[in-house]
């Protein structure tokens, strides 16, 4: 249903997360808040922030080497890329 859940229940999860690839929140089950996700070696692989589990606001990309990747990165806005 497109929910996160408490393991083993049909309870959806609100609290954060702070453990494997990305960090932040989600409430209800839906992700929300500011979020960074990382690549294997540990370098930054995203920045940004959902609302209502939809992408909202700058969003910034890296390759894993790094670099920014220009693709995804820009403003969004109910989840879809408004502006570079």
């Amino acid at each position: 249903d497109g929910l996160w859940h408490k393991k083993f229940t049909d309870v959806p999860f609100t609290g954060k997360v702070d453990e494997g690839t990305a960090r932040g929140e989600i409430k209800n089950g839906i992700f929300e808040g500011p979020w960074v996700g990382y690549w294997p070696n540990g370098r930054v692989e995203f920045k940004g922030t959902f609302k209502n589990g939809l992408f909202e606001g700058p969003w910034v990309w890296y390759s894993e080497d790094g670099t920014k990747w220009e693709p995804l990165s820009g403003t969004y806005r109910n989840g879809e890329k408004i502006s570079d």
